[in-house]
């Protein structure tokens, strides 16, 4: 009976210390985190293993908050038992008088869970609802890779299970019998606006979980004992080496706001108790601790387990991949190389296996495309085979897992059709958001796809990706690096700098063949781009495919008399100053191409002239129409008005003005 009464009289004074929070901050969800204090008890004082002084020692078991709203008992438990928090050089024990600092600007305990912000107890950023599971599933994958004894944990709401991503989620754990992962679903009943659908009930719940495949514990989340047993249930099962041995979910039946009868119901989301309603409250919680733990005596303690101790170093410093002709050579495709043409997708599929066995900590994710991304190289060398994981169509699980693997240390390379990108940006704003080192690759970009039409183009991805590369991380690098290679040694050189650079990329490929641009001594780095031509009348700023257009319609340019520069800009974001040095050596006139909606490339050039007061003349030529499927790529661009004869027409047209 003393385990029980000890787990009750924590817990409530980890509920007083989340309400107390939340007062003093003026916001935040006080009853979400009180639903969860004797299963956040148990989880911080009994079950889980790690270091207080080392919360993020590579074998410690993991807490993924899903449900990041209710973050107030988790910064109470980490602060009752003086978790470090900080940044790597300035670490230091959580005190109960930090709990006051919950949400302030310069305070390590964000509204929600945020790893960059200094609470290194967690592995990504959560609290847009339905990533976290997907997470975890990442986290534990990566442990299976390094040979972890780590168990991972993940609370989900009630409400928040009805996200496509978790089904997305549980789908794949079921699959790959991930059963160092433990599911947690809060049925608290109870939603922002109201009650949650009886679809989320605990009954239901459960019976979905086991039509996934999962065996499942419904328990009194509330009940000491009951909450004990199930995670006891889960630590045996994730040590068992039986290969069909079913994950476990616990089903949790919880009160919002338990042990305060005066905050349950609704309208108590998001909402925190302030003076006389607190002063209840807390009141509340001292006559229910009075109730439950009358066996509890001076010498109840809780000791924490220490994680699995890294007996030695193995660390294997990453190796120099081959050059791009001595990858073709080693795959026996040489005759390729002689061609001189090859799809930048194709390239990216060679270097990212090359990749692959040069690092071990890189991985590679795929959305059941693999074929057509040319990630399936990695998928099929029994050297990276291990470190390949099959998504299938689920793009959110995809993203938001190479935000947990990156957690564990490895470098994501996340691979699908670039249309099928967007589906997941939610997830890629989040990993962003917490640090997390992934690489995206978006195939099949642009309306060079021609045949299959707008439903698989992706068109307004530049400008979306573009926003990030605007802002800054809080590496101080750029929030994200956009990319667009426009022949295969530079694809296969860029998916080697990507490689090489902590922080998120996001880098386009294309379908069709297309002709080398460059040889082996051409270098590309982040930031960089490529003068392919010098002329005196004007610059044509081209990226990706409209490179390869710009190429052609320099001779229409040059057959009537006008001497222009081509860049390849295959970077945003890019050295602006070298930039407009061209510009200013080019007649001051700029014409950007690219084949996708605006806001991109284009509009980067264009901040960048205004920036600089110049007075430079920018024309923007990009996709101003919903395209539809044509036959070829030269139909499409011709349709959208990218042709080089249009490119040459548009260019006559604006020299002419300009002499007139």
């Amino acid at each position: 009976m003393s385990f029980e009464a000890a787990i009750h009289a924590q817990a409530i004074e980890l509920d007083g210390l989340a309400l107390k929070m939340c007062a003093e901050a003026g916001s935040g969800h006080p009853t979400s985190a009180m639903s969860l204090g004797h299963i956040v008890t148990v989880l911080f004082f009994n079950t889980m293993r790690y270091s207080a002084e080392h919360p993020d020692y590579p074998t410690s078991d993991r807490l993924v908050l899903s449900e990041g709203h209710a973050v107030p008992i988790v910064y109470a438990a980490a602060a009752k038992l003086g978790v470090h928090v900080g940044g790597l050089e300035d670490r230091r024990p959580l005190t109960i008088d930090d709990l006051n600092t919950l949400r302030a600007a310069d305070s390590v305990l964000d509204g929600h869970p945020n790893p960059v912000e200094g609470m290194p107890l967690f592995d990504a950023a959560t609290g847009s609802l339905g990533q976290g599971l997907s997470v975890a599933a990442g986290v534990a994958e990566a442990a299976r890779l390094d040979g972890y004894d780590k168990r991972v944990y993940c609370i989900v709401g009630d409400g928040e299970s009805r996200e496509g991503q978790i089904s997305e989620a549980l789908d794949y754990i079921a699959e790959r019998k991930l059963t160092n992962v433990c599911t947690i679903f809060n049925c608290n009943q109870w939603g922002q606006a109201g009650r949650v659908s009886g679809q989320q009930s605990p009954q239901t719940l459960a019976a979905k979980l086991e039509a996934f495949g999962y065996e499942v514990h419904a328990i009194d989340g509330h009940k000491p004992a009951e909450i004990k047993a199930a995670f006891d249930a889960f630590v045996a099962r994730s040590a068992d080496a039986d290969a069909d041995a079913k994950p476990i979910a616990v089903v949790a039946n919880t009160v919002k706001g338990w042990g305060a009868p005066s905050l349950q119901g609704g309208g108590w989301h998001g909402k925190p108790a302030e003076k006389d309603q607190l002063e209840t409250a807390l009141a509340e919680l001292a006559e229910k601790r009075a109730e439950l733990t009358s066996a509890l005596t001076s010498s109840d303690a809780f000791t924490i387990q220490p994680p699995q101790v890294i007996e030695s170093d193995d660390y294997t410093a990453p190796a120099d991949i081959p050059t791009f002709k001595q990858a073709l050579e080693r795959r026996d495709m040489l005759s390729v190389y002689h061609t001189g043409k090859l799809a930048t997708r194709k390239a990216y599929g060679i270097a990212l296996v090359e990749l692959g066995k040069a690092n071990k900590d890189v991985v590679a994710l795929d959305g059941d495309v693999s074929n057509s991304t040319f990630s399936k190289h990695f998928a099929d060398d029994k050297a990276t085979a291990s470190r390949f994981f099959e998504c299938k169509i689920a793009e959110q699980n995809m993203v938001s897992m190479a935000a947990g693997l990156s957690a564990a240390g490895k470098i994501p390379f996340v691979s699908t059709f670039a249309k099928f990108v967007t589906r997941a940006y939610d997830q890629i704003e989040m990993a962003i958001n917490s640090g997390a080192n992934i690489k995206i690759i978006g195939s099949h970009a642009g309306v060079s796809l021609a045949a299959d039409g707008p439903s698989q183009m992706s068109l307004p991805d530049v400008a979306w990706f573009r926003s990030f590369a605007t802002m800054r991380d809080q590496r101080g690098n750029p929030g994200c690096y956009v990319l667009q290679p426009a022949d295969a040694f530079a694809a296969y050189a860029l998916t080697a700098v990507m490689a090489d650079y902590d922080g998120a990329c996001y880098m386009r490929t294309l379908r069709p063949e297309t002709e080398f641009i460059y040889g082996e001594d051409d270098v590309f780095n982040l930031g960089g781009f490529q003068q392919l031509q010098e002329g005196r009348d004007l610059v044509l700023v081209a990226s990706g495919y409209m490179v390869h257009e710009a190429n052609k319609a320099l001779q229409g340019l040059d057959d009537a008399g006008v001497s222009a520069a081509l860049v390849d800009l295959y970077s945003l974001p890019f050295d602006e100053d070298k930039l407009l040095d061209v510009v200013a050596a080019s007649g001051g006139r700029v014409v950007t191409l690219e084949d996708n909606y605006g806001a991109g490339f284009g509009s980067a050039v264009a901040d960048a002239i205004s920036a600089s007061g110049d007075g430079f003349e920018i024309t923007q030529m990009h996709v101003t129409r919903i395209p539809k499927s044509a036959r070829t790529p030269d139909e499409t661009m011709e349709m959208v008005g990218l042709s080089s004869r249009q490119i040459v027409q548009r260019c006559l047209e604006l020299l002419e003005v300009a002499t007139a």
